[in-house]
């Protein structure tokens, strides 16, 4: 009995303990909170940066990524275009507003920076012409904060963890974005018999303004079907008029809404259009030559009729008419004079007798 009344003791004692320790516990951590200061504060935004981040990727949207994939590795013929999306425009506006984060809405901008920051998606360097993007082409997070002048915070590794950056959302340059390049490719696959545009990547451009006045900067390249997973979602306005959010950004690209103008294609000598087409006026027609030739090959697809053939049986026609109505005339001409000339050699009638003398009958006589 003694031994049962001990063992009761000492298991009452035992759950005493155990919230002194948990207060001391709690206290302990409060005072190193406090002694840490602004590191301390630095790793909550951080663990707040992880909380409101970006979900991770389904099985699903993986696989349903990689069904709308483009191959175009079986593509008979393919140009590489690189256009220039001026985000003024209004027909662009879609992927500049809101410049700051609203009512869970983002600007493409911050969807992409806020992914590359969290090492969703890897950022490669910008390369005129060059385009690489292999594990060797990726762009340090570090680096690029540098280059672009954007404050940020860094947090030390701690164990496994490697060293991470915190932007604020205030510091997230959207607003000096401007400007986009688009890389495409426009080919026909001569297998499935299809022609097509497919969007290869995607490149902010930055505006600075300095005391040396307002200069742009190529920021990285991303590939679109990386980032394709993380946009299919975001809903966004695409007209003024209509103010129902019934696209999604993929389908913004995807359906070539954009308005972009033709700076470059993927040639030899790695020329922009401004190296040989020096004047507005020149610049201009090359670039609507180009449109037209992109027109032209993919009418010319469909076995449609050449024009000039086409001119060419119209004045034949309207020559073989044009003769055939003066053969016509000739010959109603003709056939006129004819009876004409016959009418002129008939004999002349006989003249009729006379009636007023009388004619005395033979039997009278």
């Amino acid at each position: 009995m003694k031994r049962f009344y001990y063992i009761a003791t000492l298991v009452a004692a035992l759950f005493a303990s155990i919230p002194v320790q948990a207060q001391e516990e709690a206290g302990n951590t409060q005072q190193q909170q406090k002694r840490r200061g602004p590191e301390a504060s630095r790793g909550a935004r951080a663990e707040e940066k992880k909380e409101s981040s970006m979900s991770e990727l389904t099985v699903r949207a993986q696989d349903m990524n990689e069904r709308m994939t483009q191959q175009i590795g079986n593509a008979r013929w393919m140009r590489v275009i690189y256009r220039q999306i001026d985000l003024m425009k209004e027909p662009n506006a879609p992927l500049y507003y809101p410049t700051q984060p609203m009512n869970g809405q983002m600007n493409l901008f911050s969807i992409i920076f806020q992914l590359v920051c969290e090492g969703k998606l890897h950022a490669y360097e910008y390369l005129d012409g060059y385009e690489d993007f292999s594990d060797d082409r990726i762009l340090d997070l570090k680096v690029m904060l540098d280059r672009c002048r954007i404050y940020y915070e860094e947090t030390p590794a701690e164990g496994k963890e490697p060293v991470s950056f915190v932007v604020n959302e205030s510091d997230i340059p959207s607003a000096d974005v401007k400007s986009y390049y688009v890389k495409e490719a426009w080919y026909f696959d001569q297998n499935n018999s299809v022609f097509d545009v497919k969007t290869l990547a995607i490149c902010p451009i930055l505006t600075i303004t300095d005391e040396m006045g307002q200069n742009t900067m190529p920021m990285f390249w991303i590939p679109y079907e990386n980032l394709r997973p993380y946009i299919n979602t975001t809903y966004i306005m695409t007209s003024n008029i209509n103010n129902a959010m019934t696209f999604t950004l993929d389908d913004y690209f995807r359906r070539r809404m954009f308005q972009g103008d033709i700076f470059k294609t993927q040639n030899l000598m790695n020329q922009p259009l401004q190296a040989y087409c020096p004047t507005p006026d020149s610049l201009k027609r090359e670039q609507e030559r180009i449109e037209n030739q992109l027109i032209a090959f993919e009418k010319a697809l469909y076995l449609q009729p050449d024009t000039t053939q086409l001119a060419t049986d119209e004045d034949g026609k309207k020559s073989t008419k044009k003769a055939t109505i003066a053969a016509r005339g000739q010959k109603t001409k003709e056939v006129k004079e004819t009876k004409t000339k016959t009418a002129k050699i008939k004999a002349p009638k006989a003249a009729k007798t006379q009636s007023s003398s009388a004619v005395r009958s033979v039997r009278r006589r």
